[in-house]
Order: structure tokens, then sequence, then C-alpha cells
């Protein structure tokens, strides 16, 4: 099989500092990914994950697709991720390919997006019945290392109590 050299961009030096605390999406990863059913079973699926750096290095563009065991895809979406130096806030969207819908994910109304040394942390208001049978996600990237990265999907119906439904183990493709 043919393979074509995948080109991931580079931060560009004048952009915010703060862009670089994304810079473990750029690459090919490989997901595992399970996801917790209303009988409380994990269901098991498979996806991938491909970040690059876009606009000259000033914003981050990362695809994730999911797919059930039989390759029927699940997931297919964009998230853009720039980081507001004047405001000092991000602006994350996704980009839901299957309904066309856009979401701002890490709004400031539900607290942005966090750090703290270990984690990523962020929440959003699901665009429901659309995307979710939940109000809101909030989304966790832990264990992030060059070769490896989780991430953990809570859900709310009232942006108070949280329960995890879905974990994505994502490994790096790179040779």
């Amino acid at each position: 099989m043919h393979q074509v050299k995948q080109e991931f961009g580079k931060l560009n030096p004048n952009a915010p500092a703060e862009l670089s605390r994304f810079s473990f999406l750029i690459g090919n990863w490989r997901s595992e990914a399970k996801v917790k059913v209303a009988d409380g079973q994990w269901h098991s699926f498979t996806g991938t994950w491909l970040g690059r750096y876009i606009l000259d290095g000033y914003a981050i563009a990362d695809e994730y697709r999911m797919t059930d065991l039989s390759g029927k895809l699940l997931v297919l979406g964009l998230n853009l991720r720039a980081y507001d130096a004047s405001k000092q806030t991000w602006n994350i969207k996704w980009l839901n390919a299957l309904t066309g819908t856009w979401m701002n994910l890490a709004p400031s109304e539900l607290g942005g997006v966090k750090f703290n040394g270990q984690s990523i942390t962020y929440a959003f208001k699901e665009l429901a019945p659309v995307d979710a049978a939940h109000a809101y996600t909030r989304a966790t990237y832990t264990s992030i290392s060059k070769t490896h990265f989780t991430w953990r999907g809570e859900k709310s119906d009232d942006g108070d109590a949280w329960s995890e439904f879905m974990v994505v183990d994502c490994r790096s493709t790179r040779q």
C-alpha cells in the first residue's frame, strides 16, 4: 500500500504561547473508545484522530472519526482551536460533518478551558436532541505524552452532577 507523507505544520513563533497547550494533538492517532449505554454496559468502538497546525501555525485543526467494530461510521468531525490572546480565552469549535452543525466548545459561561498541569478540561452545551441524550458534556484530556493521551467524556443534565459516559484511549501511529 502506498503511503502519503502527512504534513502536520508547525506552531508559528508569533502565535500565542497558549496554543502549544493542545500541541499534543498534532499527529496521527489510533483510538479505542468505550461508550456507556443506557443499561450501564460499555460498548467498544475504534477511531482515528488526526491533528495539524493550520493557518500558518496560528490554529490547530483536529479530525476525529469513530466507527463501530463492523466499520460503520458513527462520528466524523473537525475541531478548530485558536487562542484569543487579547481576551485570554480559547475559541474551540466542533463541526459535525454528518449533520453539518457547528458547536461551541469551552464557552466562557461554562468555565472555558482549564489546565491544571496534568490535564485539560472544558464543558459545553449539547445541541440536543441531535447529538446527545444529555444537556452538557465535559471533556478532559489526561495521561498526555508524545505517544498517548486519553479523552474522557462526562455527561450532565444540569451542569452540576457529572457521570462518565465515554473514554477514548489514543496511541500515536507515528513511526
